[in-house]
C-alpha cells in the first residue's frame, strides 16, 4: 500500500498518499515528493506547502481523476491557472485555457416505467403523465458525479471501487426532464432510445390498480453518452 502524506498548504490541511502527489512526472509536485526529507514539515509533522490552501483541493481532484469539475459560478479560474503553472501541470493549465473542464468519456443509460393518470371519463379526462421511479444504469464513478445527492444507491451496495458498473441505481426525484437536464449540462448527448409503447398489456392488473390506467403503462429508456 502507498504512504499516506498529510499535508499542509497554506494553513489547510489534507490527507492523500503518495502516488497521487507524484501522478505527473514533469510536474513541481513530482519534483517535490521524490524528496520526501528535502520537505519543510509544520509542528504536526505535516508536509508544509505556501500555496493558496484553498485552491489545492482542485489540484487534488485534478491528480486524482484526470479531470477538472469546478462548481457552477466559480471565479478564480485566474488563480487556480496560476497554481496550476506553479506546480507544472500541463494538463490542468490546457484545460483552464480552452475556458472547459476535462470530463471522462462515458454512456449512461437512463430508463422509467409509466403511465398516464385517467380521470372518470378516461381518455378524454386525461391528467398528467405518471412516473414510478428513474433508474440509472453505468459506470458508478460517472453516475456519481453527473446526477450527484439526487442519485440513490440503497438498493445497490457497495461492492467494489468506482470503477464497477451498475444498473441498480435509481433517482430520488421523478422527473425525466430534470435528468436530461443534468446530463446535458455534464456534456452528454442522447444517442438512441427505445420504448415499449403503450395500450400494450393485457395482463391482469394488480389489485387496486386502475384497469384503464393499466393499459397504458409502458417502459423507455435512453441512451447518452460524452466523447
Amino acid at each position: 500500500m502507498t504512504e499516506v502524506i498529510e499535508l499542509n498548504v497554506g494553513g489547510v490541511h489534507y490527507t492523500t498518499v503518495l502516488d497521487t502527489l507524484l501522478q505527473e512526472k514533469s510536474s513541481h509536485l513530482h519534483e517535490l515528493f521524490s524528496n520526501l526529507d528535502a520537505l519543510v514539515k509544520d509542528n504536526k509533522g505535516r508536509y508544509f506547502l505556501d500555496r493558496d490552501g484553498v485552491l489545492f483541493r482542485y489540484i487534488l481532484d485534478y491528480l486524482r481523476d484526470k479531470q477538472l469539475s469546478l462548481p457552477e459560478g466559480f471565479r478564480e479560474k485566474q488563480r487556480l491557472q496560476r497554481e496550476a503553472e506553479y506546480f507544472k501541470l500541463s494538463g490542468m493549465l490546457e484545460c483552464l485555457r480552452n475556458g472547459g473542464d476535462m470530463r471522462a468519456p462515458g454512456c449512461i443509460t437512463i430508463g422509467y416505467r409509466g403511465s398516464f393518470q385517467f380521470g372518470k371519463d378516461g381518455l378524454a379526462d386525461v391528467k398528467f403523465r405518471k412516473l414510478s421511479r428513474i433508474l440509472v444504469c453505468g459506470r458508478v464513478a460517472l453516475c456519481r458525479e453527473i446526477f450527484s445527492d439526487t442519485l440513490n444507491e440503497s438498493r445497490d451496495p457497495d461492492h467494489g471501487g468506482p470503477d464497477r458498473y451498475t444498473s441498480r441505481f435509481f433517482l430520488k426525484h421523478c422527473f425525466i426532464e430534470q435528468a436530461f437536464d443534468m446530463l446535458h449540462e455534464r456534456g452528454f448527448r442522447m444517442a438512441g432510445s427505445c420504448g415499449s409503447g403503450t395500450a400494450g398489456s393485457v395482463a391482469e392488473p394488480k389489485p387496486g390498480v386502475d384497469t384503464e390506467e393499466n393499459r397504458w403503462n409502458h417502459y423507455n429508456e435512453f441512451v447518452f453518452v460524452r466523447e
